[in-house]
């Protein structure tokens, strides 16, 4: 085991014993929703984890440590931190274990330490992409490379609808991920069910998801999977309203010369003000979505 690695005590032992396991992001927590609700929502669907035959590792960096599994203690610490608390990137995890510091966890960090752990399943909201300009600002997400290269599913609701969808696909094409369609042949958008693009592969249960991982672990994929999840019609939003939104918030991110690791934090939080909160309640309902997905898939992949 990683001499920086901990291993909650429930999480730990449900691995050796061979149960189902989740990991969950951490960035959702301190950078997506404002506090309480960030708390709410992330005991909320370590619930729904547990509710679906799977124990739920949170994952993050507390004080220098990564940390598979967190105490209702420490998730109450990131939500109120909030933004103090770094945005860790793989980039970012040397610095934040050898100055003993918090960081919570991207969709890249989740996989790593998620992968440190021996936890193969992690559902998320949606997963970063290529940005839309990229082709002169190279602003390309560290997910697809850590997709290509980390061997963890990672279960989503599609990639974020800030992005360049089809540029993302095409990236994840180059690097051999493999898109899974759950229930769909189109990817899904995060807040919309449709993108107008399609995924490689349909797949309508988790047993044919977990053969499938199976598979790809079996024949010694270096990589990873991608499952993109569409969310609960009732909870999908009206794809004009969001589009408004979403080019509104991109022109704001461009005049107030926002880039990098603020971008995406800046655009969700811009678009939730621009829809009345209603993105917000989008965004908790699709996580619950991709989490009981997850735990079901979980349990097949250790029947």
């Amino acid at each position: 085991m990683n001499m920086y690695l901990d291993i909650a005590p429930e999480v730990k032992a449900a691995l050796e014993a061979g149960k189902p396991v989740v990991a969950l992001e951490s960035t959702i927590i301190s950078h997506g929703m404002p506090y309480p609700k960030n708390v709410e929502t992330a005991l909320r669907v370590e619930q729904t984890i547990r509710d679906n035959g799977a124990v739920p590792a949170t994952i993050a960096v507390i004080g220098g440590r990564l940390k598979a599994g967190l105490s209702h203690e420490e998730i109450e610490h990131l939500g109120k931190a909030g933004r103090a608390v770094t945005k860790a990137s793989r980039r970012d995890l040397p610095a934040l274990v050898a100055r003993k510091a918090d960081g919570a966890t991207t969709v890249t960090t989740t996989m790593i330490i998620a992968h440190m752990a021996g936890i193969r399943i992690f559902a998320t909201g949606g997963i970063g992409g290529v940005h839309r300009g990229a082709e002169t600002t190279m602003d390309i997400s560290a997910d697809l490379e850590e997709l290509a290269q980390t061997p963890v599913m990672v279960v989503c609701a599609g990639a974020k609808s800030i992005l360049d969808l089809g540029l993302t696909l095409e990236y994840l094409e180059t690097k051999g991920v493999p898109v899974i369609g759950y229930g769909t042949d189109e990817l899904p958008a995060f807040y919309t069910r449709k993108s107008g693009f399609g995924v490689d592969y349909r797949v309508d249960s988790p047993e044919e998801l977990a053969a499938m991982f199976r598979a790809q672990r079996e024949l010694g994929y270096r990589g990873g999977m991608l499952v993109t999840n569409p969310i609960p019609e009732q909870y999908a939003m009206d794809k004009t309203v969001i589009d408004a939104a979403i080019e509104q918030a991109l022109r704001e991110c461009e005049e107030q010369g926002v880039h990098g690791k603020e971008t995406t934090p800046f655009l969700l939080a811009r678009v939730v003000e621009l829809t009345g909160g209603e993105s917000l309640e989008s965004n908790i309902r699709l996580v619950l979505n991709n989490a009981a997905l997850a735990a079901k898939t979980a349990a097949a992949l250790t029947a």
